[in-house]
């Protein structure tokens, strides 16, 4: 399960964020599947690297954790920007995706702007204060990336781990600018919904379920261009209203069950 919660992807965001609030998808879907849920990698309590991040980087994550459980196929479930790492996973590892449960896909043109302003925070205040700056403002404030753009991609690892933090301040400002720009432009590369490439997705022969958002994060138009470009996809055509406790982890069992069970 490839958690909500943009570059604050952690476990608790399944209880806590949003939508996910009062669907309680962790009081359901455990008492028929064993659910293996995480920090995404720059969350929580997962360790982070000062790199240029793709999709790609995300999937060796969730599939190294599956190599490490000795699971050999999955469903696997994205929310919000957990739908894109979700993708790229069935693209690169088709043999271990038994399907695909894509809720509320980020994407569209504001997503999109909004990535790309967030970005130029972060390296605005890079330039007038240095990554020491960063550093003193993040673990002054405890805010991750998602509340405050300032503090960067690496928001969370600097507060939780004070050798990361000193190793982040050696980096040169000028590589670091470029490997954060190419983040951003990997990552926030379009206005529909991102991860892996129309003529990829053509070809990804696994079952799909995608359920629509409606805001500016969730555009519902990227829930669309996943269903027009998965062969297999059923795109579930609810109101965000009637996304329910009592309508939504059934259908998704439902889904799941009719995909390879168990």
């Amino acid at each position: 399960m490839m958690s909500p919660g943009g570059f604050d992807a952690t476990i608790e965001k399944w209880r806590t964020q949003g939508v996910y609030t009062r669907l309680k998808l962790l009081d359901h879907l455990p008492r028929h599947y064993t659910c293996i849920v995480y920090d995404r990698r720059e969350s929580g309590e997962s360790g982070g690297r000062v790199e240029h991040i793709t999709w790609g980087q995300y999937v060796d994550q969730a599939k190294g954790l599956l190599d490490h459980l000795r699971i050999p196929r999955a469903h696997v479930m994205g929310a919000c920007m957990g739908c894109s790492p979700a993708v790229a996973f069935g693209v690169a590892h088709p043999e271990a995706t038994m399907s695909l449960v894509l809720y509320w896909p980020v994407g569209g043109a504001h997503y999109r702007v909004q990535g790309h302003a967030r970005v130029a925070e972060h390296l605005a205040y890079v330039e007038g204060h240095g990554l020491h700056g960063v550093v003193s403002l993040v673990t002054a404030e405890r805010k991750t990336y998602n509340q405050d753009p300032r503090g960067g991609f690496w928001a969370s690892v600097i507060q939780r781990d004070p050798v990361f933090a000193t190793e982040y301040i050696r980096h040169k400002i000028g590589s670091y600018t470029k490997l954060v720009a190419a983040t951003r432009d990997t990552l926030f590369d379009r206005d529909t919904s991102p991860g892996a490439e129309p003529e990829e997705l053509f070809r990804l022969d696994v079952p799909a379920l995608v359920v629509p958002g409606r805001d500016k994060s969730h555009a519902t138009s990227a829930a669309r261009y996943l269903e027009e470009c998965l062969p297999r996809a059923e795109y579930w055509d609810i109101a965000v209203d009637d996304q329910t406790e009592e309508t939504v982890p059934r259908r998704i069992v439902e889904f799941l069950g009719r995909s390879g069970g168990a």
